[in-house]
Formats: structure tokens, C-alpha cells, sequence
């Protein structure tokens, strides 16, 4: 009887608190995207019969825009493993700089419908007369990236990236840090003709 008394605490705790204390509780996991393995980047620079050259990531294709409205000098410069492509237009500047400017800026602020913030960086290299102004646009936004350049004078340039994707800022973010920097890379080594 004495072995009972003494067995009969331990035997409470195996045979009722050890099963309910070891149930497992299902614990859902955050979604996951796949992980992007991105190549060094190698820059060309990309020189033709345009008004305007810059430095190119090597991965890139460049493409004349083929849209309806497309002018002379627009060209798209194609990210095909990542569904990205950069829409470059081009203009030539006639006593209307401040048009184009503002026609830019209103076409970046367009996305602040579904933006979280939209930051703006400056741009100015003296020595080459290349003026301009980046549009990073956070959030799910249709365009990620978007910028203009100019010497104030003869050109105008505008890009914006997009991606033939849902746009979803979770998923996308290391893509558009990948192409962020081609695109200061682009304004860094953009000279005009």
C-alpha cells in the first residue's frame, strides 16, 4: 500500500499531464517567396545613333518601344528573367523643360493612390550637364522607379520601370533594389550627343 501512495502522484503525471501538455499546436508560417540568386553585374556601355548613351548591365536587352504612340528615340530595356522592363522616352527640349518636368512628376505622383511614401532624390552631374531628379515609389504601386534627366537645354529623358507582375512590394523588393542601381548607374554614365 506504502508503494501505492508513493507511485500514484507519479503515475497521475504520466498517465494525464504528460499528454496534455505535449499536444502540439499548429502555428501557420508567414508566405515565403522564392529566393532570387542575382548574377555579378557587368556593365556595357550601350552607344548607337541616339541622342543619348549610358552604361547597360550586360543581362539587359534593349528594344525600340513598340507601342502606338512611340517616338523616335524611345526604347525599352528588358529585364526578361525578372518580367521587368524600363520604358525610356526621350524628347527634345524647345522652350518647354518645365512642361516636361511636370508632366514627370505628376506621372510619378499618379501611383501615390497605392504608394506608401514616394521619395525623391536629386540628381546633378556638372560635368557632363546630366540634371535630374529619381522617384523611388514604395508600396504596391504599378511603377517601383521613376526618373527624368536632362541638360536643361537640347534633351529630355524619362524611364520607368515596371514588371509584367502583380505588383506586390514584399515579393518584388529585391528585384527593385537589383534594377535601382542599374538605373543610378544609368543617370551616372548617361552622356548626351
Amino acid at each position: 500500500m506504502k508503494l501505492y501512495r508513493i507511485l500514484s502522484p507519479f503515475l497521475f503525471i504520466l498517465v494525464v499531464l504528460v499528454p496534455i501538455s505535449c499536444k502540439k499546436k499548429y502555428t501557420p508560417k508567414p508566405k515565403a517567396y522564392f529566393r532570387i540568386d542575382f548574377p555579378s553585374k557587368e556593365y556595357q556601355n550601350w552607344d548607337s545613333d541616339f541622342p543619348y548613351s549610358f552604361d547597360l548591365l550586360s543581362m539587359a536587352k534593349i528594344e525600340e518601344d513598340p507601342s502606338k504612340g512611340a517616338e523616335k528615340y524611345w526604347i525599352n530595356i528588358q529585364y526578361p528573367e525578372y518580367h521587368a522592363t524600363i520604358h525610356l522616352s526621350y524628347k527634345n527640349v524647345d522652350n518647354n523643360l518645365e512642361e516636361y518636368l511636370e508632366d514627370s512628376r505628376k506621372m510619378a505622383y499618379k501611383h501615390s493612390i497605392m504608394a506608401d511614401a514616394i521619395a525623391e532624390q536629386i540628381y546633378i552631374n556638372d560635368k557632363e550637364k546630366v540634371y535630374g531628379m529619381i522617384y523611388r515609389i514604395k508600396g504596391n504601386a504599378a511603377s517601383s522607379v521613376q526618373f527624368v534627366a536632362t541638360d536643361s537645354t537640347n534633351h529630355f529623358l524619362r524611364g520607368a520601370l515596371y514588371f509584367r507582375e502583380h505588383p506586390n512590394q514584399d515579393s518584388l523588393a529585391p528585384v527593385i533594389q537589383f534594377i535601382d542601381k542599374d538605373i543610378v548607374r544609368l543617370m551616372e554614365s548617361l552622356k548626351w550627343k
